[in-house]
């Protein structure tokens, strides 16, 4: 008796694995060389190798199944054509008893797949065909579209571009039978991130979209406007880099461009993703029913499911914005695909602004900038260094038995320090970048900070020393330094200046003590501080921080608060998107839970104390944003043929200048369920879920309508109510103060902790006071510093309830 595998299972399904189990087939009845007829039913004809196929032969199983074509030692290898009893049939390459290689698929209810295979599974570039003559060209990953691809609908309408786990992810474009189309970012299937939507009538809009709907700033061009070039399109948004900047934000980006080649497409980053028979489901686009419901006006799109089991995505179609005029814009705000704020201008005002802004932002950066030396290249290289060094200190300290640290573990003498040649050394790798000497300051003390922080060293290193790289980001302030953000959104990096790093290195150990003692602290999060010496004397000093902002909601207003007044505002005329706002910008105050509140001031009091016995100022609150839509608007996200509503705010209540005045909708604050939230630690908290006055001093959580259940934490996912005073003549000359009320999210944190009251901030106190109201300036004393910062908080940010 010899054993001989059967490869094909019952069902005759195709499945991850050796087609079928294996059975003994007794081979001694043998009627001649080139044929055998075993105990079961099963016939094979062909060429033997002593007593296994080997070379060309015909396998038919007793249920009908058939393969005929290469055999090797008892093992269906190399071209051959299988035929199953329900019709299903494949012509192509095997290996070893699977699917691998290039092959045709087709099944008998009209779908066909031609292209790559690796074991059972499709894989690389292919071309399917579906049943209801979708067709989908591109490249595959276990079963699923995944990286660059083009999908066609039965009804005319195309996506090229980039996929992942099925699903529209990265950029793309879809083009829509009716003429509309949209070019821009993805996610999970939904415009998500920055593009440009073209009407079939010639209006183009450029702005943001959050799953699937407007969110954000955008501009809207109407029909018969010269369109602006791309650079000014994404200028007139802040996007001071052009489109490589815009472009950045899309997830799994591929710059090369989104057009499908045959075979030899590079790649996207891209996550492997399990499915279910390759041959039971017919692999169509499908969602979540969650997700089919969603119907749209012109800010959004709907998805019409089909018997199939197919969708399709409606255009924006005939919903153009059109206008009378074509020789205006209109600067637009969306909430939630809700708009909220217009703002009309002519159309040589706006590129003409952009242009001026942008030549000042960078005659300012360049001027104040230290680091100028580090562009293009440059740039790549320092980002290359600091993940090399990161990777070797972080992977050499990390083995060593935790401890607590010591006197002798902080200053400047307390470092570890490595040549990184080009080459390679006996400790270090060799790399792309030019020879550069690495310094990490008080390693032992930061290996602690991030297990207090209750960060893994391991997610640590991935996150900033993976193979897609950082982020460089403008920098936000005067100082000219370099930003790099992790491409998880949880770190930002920032160089230093040497006055900087030695009030950090200073005030090391009573920081230490101070996030020890207080887990709760909104104080920065420190991980990192390392110097990177390029070419024998340039010296870059770098921190580590946790993003205060990294969070699946979008930020919608950015404020950078002291308590100062003098020079805290923003001309209008340069604020866009990611403008980080000031004091006398902060138009709202905020409402928080009495408890949520208490805390919170509980907590700015302790961290202010710390600060101003380290004789720290110019520190300040970084308050983010996340507003709701309004709920009286809600309802126009629901109905599926809903008129265009935004040629004007007709039906959308009363207006004031362009803006919509509207109660808002109302978050909702539940009992704490570890279980039904995220209890992972991020970059920026590590405490406990905050109590709640509202539910009886409970741990609470928040649930946000269409994002689900956050948990609750000091400076993080903390829901609150903002009004917004109008000024009378906003409001009509009303005799009554008016609010414009939404509810938020808000994120906030200390930053910037770096700046001693030297003898160098005394001078300037003393030369500014003779100029201005010395309680306005910002350089003032610590003592005096603290206490206006607090005051300001209490009074005009977050007042007490009457």
């Amino acid at each position: 008796m010899t054993c001989l595998r059967n490869l094909i299972d019952e069902d005759s399904e195709i499945n991850a694995k050796p087609l079928g189990p294996v059975s003994c087939i007794d081979v001694e009845n043998v009627e001649r060389p080139n044929k055998k007829v075993f105990s079961n039913g099963d016939l094979y004809v062909g060429d033997f190798k002593e007593v296994l196929p080997h070379g060309k032969g015909k396998y038919t199983w007793s249920n009908g199944m058939v393969y005929e074509g290469d055999w090797e030692a008892g093992k269906m290898t190399g071209k051959g054509l299988l035929l199953w009893p329900s019709g299903e049939r494949y012509n192509g390459d095997i290996s070893g008893g699977y699917l691998h290689g290039f092959g045709t698929l087709t099944s008998p209810d009209g779908s066909m797949y031609e292209g790559q295979w690796r074991m059972n599974i499709q894989h690389g570039f292919g071309r399917k065909k579906y049943s209801n003559s979708d067709v989908y060209e591109g490249e595959w990953k276990e079963g699923e579209h995944e990286g660059n691809g083009r999908y066609f609908w039965n009804n005319g309408n195309k996506y090229t571009g980039n996929w992942k786990r099925g699903k529209m992810h990265g950029r793309g474009v879809m083009e829509w039978v009716n003429g509309d189309k949209y070019n821009g970012c993805w996610l999970n299937g939904l415009r998500h991130g920055s593009g440009i939507y073209q009407y079939a009538d010639g209006g183009y809009y450029f702005g943001t979209w959050t799953r699937g709907l407007k969110d954000g700033k955008g501009v809207f061009y109407p029909a018969g406007s010269k369109r602006p070039s791309l650079k000014k399109f994404c200028i007139s948004l802040g996007y001071d880099n052009g489109p490589k900047s815009v472009l950045s934000q899309c997830s799994s980006l591929n710059l090369e461009g989104s057009t499908v080649k045959k075979r030899s497409v590079r790649r996207s980053v891209s996550e492997k993703i399990s499915v279910s028979g390759v041959l039971r489901s017919s692999g169509r686009i499908s969602h979540k029913s969650a997700e089919s419901s969603r119907h749209s006006d012109s800010s959004r799109e709907s998805m019409h499911h089909y018997s199939s089991g197919t969708f399709s995505f409606d255009s924006d179609g005939g919903q153009s914005e059109v206008q009378e005029s074509t020789a205006v814009v209109y600067e637009r705000e969306y909430m939630q695909g809700v708009m909220i704020k217009e703002r009309v201008r002519g159309y040589t005002e706006l590129p003409k602004k952009a242009e001026k802004k942008t030549k000042h932002h960078a005659k300012e950066t360049k001027k104040s900038s230290c680091f100028g030396i580090f562009k293009g290249k440059n740039s790549y290289h320092l980002m290359l260094n600091l993940q090399l060094g990161i990777r070797y200190t972080v992977g050499k300290i990390t083995p060593v038995p935790k401890r607590e640290v010591r006197t002798a573990d902080f200053g400047h003498r307390a470092r570890i320090t490595m040549f990184f040649p080009r080459r390679g050394s006996q400790f270090t790798p060799p790399h792309k970048s030019v020879d550069f000497c690495w310094k990490d300051y008080c390693p032992m003390v930061f290996r602690n900070l991030r297990e207090m922080f209750k960060l893994d060293a391991a997610e640590y290193m991935m996150s900033i020393c993976g193979d897609d790289g950082l982020t460089e980001i403008s920098s936000p302030g005067k100082s000219g330094s370099i930003f790099y953000l992790s491409l998880d959104d949880r770190f930002v990096i920032k160089t230093l200046k040497k006055s900087e790093l030695k009030v950090l290195l200073k005030m090391l150990p009573k920081y230490y003590n101070h996030v020890k003692e207080h887990e709760n602290t909104l104080i920065t999060k420190f991980f990192g501080l390392h110097q990177i010496t390029v070419h024998g004397k340039r010296k870059v000093r770098f921190v580590v921080m946790g993003n205060m902002f990294c969070t699946e909601l979008r930020i919608h207003r950015r404020y950078d608060l002291k308590g100062s007044t003098h020079g805290r505002c923003t001309d209008k005329d340069k604020i866009h998107e990611n403008t980080i706002l000031k004091d006398l910008d902060l138009s709202y105050e905020f409402q928080m839970d009495k408890s949520l509140q208490k805390f919170f001031f509980h907590q700015i009091a302790l961290d202010c104390n710390f600060l101003k016995s380290q004789h720290i100022i110019d520190y300040s609150l970084l308050l983010g944003l996340h507003f709701r839509a309004p709920e009286q608007l809600n309802g126009l996200l629901k109905p599926p043929m809903m008129p265009n509503i935004e040629s004007s705010s007709a039906g959308q209540g009363p207006t004031t200048d362009g803006e919509v005045l509207f109660p808002s909708k109302g978050l909702l604050l539940v009992a704490h369920e570890p279980s039904s939230v995220s209890t992972d630690p991020g970059p920026h908290i590590r405490g406990r879920p905050l109590r709640a006055f509202s539910l009886g001093d409970k741990e609470v959580d928040v649930l946000v309508p269409g994002t689900g259940r956050l948990q609750v934490q000091l400076g993080v996912n903390m829901p609150a109510q903002a009004n917004q005073k109008l000024s009378r003549d906003e409001a009509d000359s009303a005799e009554v103060e008016l609010f414009e009320v939404y509810d938020v999210v808000i994120y906030m944190g200390i930053i910037d902790i770096l700046q001693e009251y030297n003898a160098k901030k005394k001078a300037e106190h003393a030369c500014k006071s003779v100029k201005f109201d010395p309680l306005s300036i910002s350089v003032v004393e610590p003592e005096l510093y603290a206490q206006r910062f607090i005051n300001f908080l209490k009074q005009k940010v977050f007042p007490e309830q009457p």
